[in-house]
């Protein structure tokens, strides 16, 4: 039973801090373009060196 007293908390934080940082990384701009790096990859960067 005292497992469950330290584990719940933890828990509670870990999501809380995933919560965190997903508002962060979307108020920040993190998921504006989603198409861009798709295409991104298909150029061929190997002939500007």
């Amino acid at each position: 039973m005292s497992v469950i007293v330290i584990m719940i908390p933890a828990a509670m934080l870990i999501a809380g801090l995933a919560v965190l940082a997903f508002a962060r990384a979307a108020k920040h701009g993190q998921f504006d373009d989603l198409e861009s790096p798709a295409h991104r990859m298909l150029h061929d960067d190997d002939a500007k060196r």
